[in-house]
């Protein structure tokens, strides 16, 4: 029997969690370090945005990274982010236990990245997304590639994609409106 085919919107309607790396896909890939060794990192704030508006619209999302950084947790308070994962080596297995904890399929989440170490979970979770600026090997395996590059609002442009595939994006926009 043939394997069912999903099409994009079908993928995008059923979207619940969206789960990113971090180094390349919030951010722009840099890794700074400071003389005490602590690492700086530098965020979109329409990023920062668009995590609002999918939280607004009841859904959640998650930062899975395989490095430590201070600077990714204090990012994800700000911005409503209930899920930090540092130090993943697997985030196909970290991303399985996330949907176990949360009580998801894998089909009811996107996992965004940028680079090889991120496929893993890309390819495993049910819409794979990744920023312009992915190699080639990455972009020619997911279902969804942006038009920004990691670090440059890529996050904040799917979020609105899936958004508008719901129906949910004008209510979540209507938060920021005068009342």
């Amino acid at each position: 029997m043939a394997k069912a085919v999903t099409t994009l919107a079908a993928k995008l309607k059923r979207i619940e969690v969206l789960a990113m790396d971090v180094d390349g896909t919030l951010t722009d890939g840099s890794i700074q370090l400071a003389e005490s060794g602590e690492e700086i990192k530098g965020f979109h704030s329409r990023d920062g945005i668009g995590l609002k508006l999918w939280k607004l619209a009841g859904r959640e999302s998650a930062f899975i990274t395989a490095r430590h950084s201070k600077a990714v947790t204090r990012r994800a308070g700000e911005v409503g982010v209930r899920d930090v994962i540092l130090g993943s080596a697997d985030k196909a297995n970290t991303l399985r236990s996330l949907c176990a904890r949360r009580g998801v399929t894998l089909e009811q989440v996107a996992f965004m990245g940028d680079d090889l170490q991120d496929l893993s979970a890309m390819l495993i979770a049910g819409l794979s997304i990744a920023v312009a600026d992915a190699p080639p090997e990455v972009r020619d395996r997911v279902d969804l590639v942006t038009k920004a590059r990691g670090g440059q609002a890529a996050v904040r442009e799917a979020i609105e994609t899936l958004l508008k595939a719901q129906g949910k994006f004008t209510a979540a926009v209507n938060h920021f409106l005068p009342k």
